[in-house]
Formats: structure tokens, sequence, C-alpha cells
């Protein structure tokens, strides 16, 4: 059986447990400028039909006293860890999905904790006791199940799917409750009359190929409750990423590279942090109709420096024909390699390669004082002038 383990509005919940007058209170975590979105919103605030991802301004009209937070990452990712550690006492196939998701794969378990419900109720109670948090858990025979089922019963549920059930709850089971069915295919979905994972069944395989790509061949194998994808352990993350939704729209190409210094360099940070290098870098933009692009290019040698990844960074937008305004820019790289394992050296390094070498080492002694005395103490002359303002994503 596989567990989907999801913490109940996390980020909330961990500051309604630090904060005792917070605690039946609708409370979000979000920033404050006119274009941030709810990150995430207690039950209470759930209460007034507020949800993730909507404008915060949307947020307080439905409730005039909503509380907001801005966060602290920091926090959230050393709960994550614990949460993660716990896991993997109950199954060496635990693969983290996000900062507050997890699967497991609990097969050959059952001699050291019991059935799997048991093992769901063990990792409730540890995660409880040991941080004052609740979770909800899906149990299925399959991965996409499990998914589906711990959403069923939140907040501080378990739900679970017998092998036996699972046609039944195919059978009445939304499309749009599939993990991945998002909306524009929503749009195919309803164009097909398709409303259920079951009505997939009676249509043929290639149509669905031909219709959705990938996603076709993935829906045709869970609508007969096949799902192989494997519980990957610990499994690396595949990007770093720090995006900013701008106050106001801006289109001064110099405005624009002061915000994808900062992200470089808040990229660059996270990626020395964790000892990688990298081989790839790209930027998001979303314009101020909405529609958005992305850009990014393999770089000529690994770089870890944050002056090395906006160079690239900037040589990318320089490439880009911006007819309108921008909301929304980030910076991502990804290709990643441990700074420890060995790379192929160009015998004759060029000068961009030497200045990138010397900014490492800037980067280096930096980094190590944000470290001790806070992360706005030391930074880019050109960056105490704020420009543009939002959230981090």
């Amino acid at each position: 059986m596989i567990l989907h383990v999801d913490m109940d509005a996390f980020f909330a919940s961990v500051e309604q447990r630090d904060n005792p007058g917070l605690k039946g209170k609708p409370v979000i975590v979000s920033g404050h400028s006119k274009r941030s979105v709810v990150s995430t919103a207690s039950y209470e605030a759930r209460k007034f039909g507020i949800h993730s991802a909507m404008p915060v301004f949307q947020a307080k009209q439905l409730c005039p006293h909503i509380i907001i937070l801005p966060g602290n990452r920091e926090k959230y990712v050393a709960d994550s860890r614990r949460i993660m550690d716990i896991l993997s006492r109950f199954s060496p196939l635990m693969e983290p999905v996000s900062i507050d998701e997890a699967y497991l794969d609990v097969h050959g378990c059952e001699t050291l904790f019991g059935s799997p419900e048991e093992i769901g109720l063990k990792i409730k109670g540890t995660i409880f006791q040991e941080l004052a948090l609740s979770c909800s858990i899906g149990i299925a025979p399959v991965r996409f199940l499990a998914k589906i089922a711990s959403d069923m019963n939140k907040p501080d549920g378990m739900t679970l799917i017998r092998q036996k059930d699972m046609e039944n709850v195919i059978r009445d089971l939304p499309i749009h409750r599939v993990p991945g069915v998002g909306a524009q295919a929503m749009k195919q979905m309803a164009s097909l009359q398709i409303e259920t994972l079951w009505d997939v069944r009676h249509f043929d395989p290639d149509l669905l190929n031909r219709k959705f790509g990938k996603m076709g061949s993935r829906l045709s194998r869970l609508c007969r409750g096949i799902d192989d994808t494997p519980i990957e352990p610990r499994s690396i993350r595949k990007s770093i990423s720090s995006e900013t939704t701008l106050a106001d729209d801006i289109s001064d190409p110099a405005g624009v590279k002061k915000i994808l210094l900062a992200h470089a360099h808040r990229v660059g940070r996270d990626l020395r942090k964790k000892n990688w290098i990298c081989r790839h870098v790209s930027i998001k933009i979303k314009f101020s109709d909405f529609s958005q692009i992305t850009r990014g290019r393999k770089t000529k040698t690994w770089i870890s420096s944050s002056n090395a990844i906006f160079d690239e960074a900037g040589a990318l937008f320089d490439k880009v024909n911006i007819q309108k305004k921008i909301r929304l820019l980030g910076v991502g790289v990804s290709n990643f390699k441990h700074k420890s394992e060995p790379v192929q050296m160009n015998l004759i390094p060029d000068d961009g390669e030497k200045i990138h070498k010397q900014w490492e080492s800037v980067d280096a002694a930096v980094d190590s004082v944000l470290l001790k005395f806070g992360s706005d103490l030391v930074q880019k002359a050109v960056l105490t002038h704020k420009s543009g303002g939002g959230k981090n994503g």
C-alpha cells in the first residue's frame, strides 16, 4: 500500500502553533502588496471561502478581519525536515514531493509497524507529539489514489481505499480531481463530455494521446487503476528558483535587470548552501495580460556564483522582444552536481570563467556573514534601493 501524507494548512498551522493567540482565528500567510496572493489559509479562514493562490484583496473582502502574516520560510523548512525524518522512520521508500507532503511505500513494513492503517495512525501521532501539527493521510494500492484519498477527510483525517473499492472510487471520481488535470485540460474534457475518470475508458487511447499528449496515455492507465509511478526516496530537487509578482507592472530594462540580480543572489545562496553547482539557468516572465514565457540555456561551465547566474539571466532577457509591461519576474537554475564531484575543466579558461571563480570566493565570504548575522546585512549596492516589490516564490 502507498501512503500520501499531507500536512494541514502547513504554514498557517505552524504560525498558530507558535502563537497561541492565533488559534481559532482566520489566518493567511502572504505578502502585503496589492498583487500578493494567499500562500496558505488556516481552516478558520477557509470557512469564508478563502483558498491558496487567491489574491489577498479578495481574501480581505471575504473576511475583513483576516489576519495576514508574512511567513517565515526558514522556520517552515526546518519543520519540514523534521517531518520527513519522522516519515523515514516508517519506510525506507519515502519520497518528499513538496515542503509539506510525501509518499511512502509501506510494503514489507507490516511486521515492524502493523497494517497500513496502523502505520498511518502512528505517523499522525508521532508528528503531533513531536511538532504539535496535524496531517491528513491517504492510503491506497496506487499512488494517485493515495493522494486523492489524503484530501477526502481534511483536516486531521485518514482515508483508506482498498483494492476492492478502487473501481467504485474511479467510477465516481470527478476528472478535475485527478492530479495533473488543469484548467486547459478541463476545456478538452468538457468538449469530450468527460466528467469522471471512469468516462475516460470510453475513448480510444490514440485519441487521448492526440488530445492530451503524454497525459492521455497516463489517463488511459489511471482510469483502469494502473499507476506504476515509483516512490523515489529522497529524490534530489530538479530546480531552484525565486520569483516576484511586482507591485506595479514595469517595462524599464534597468529595473528588470535589478530584479533579476536580486533573484540571482537568492538562487545562488540556496545553491551554495547545498554545496551544488549547476549547468542550466532560466528566466520566467509574466506580462500584464497574464501571458507567460520562459527562456533557458546551458551554461559554458558549471557555476554557483550569483554573478554568473545573473550574467546568464541577463543575457536571456536581452534576447526577449519586450512589447508589453511585465508583472512577474523569476530566475531558476537546474542540472545540479555536488561541487565535490569531478568536473571537466577548460584547458585555457576564458576571462569570464576567471571572473566567476573570483566571485565564487566573494560569495563564499558573504554567505558566511549572512549565515551568522542575517540575510539583509550584506547585499549589492544597487539592491539597497528597492524596485518593484512583491512576493518571493
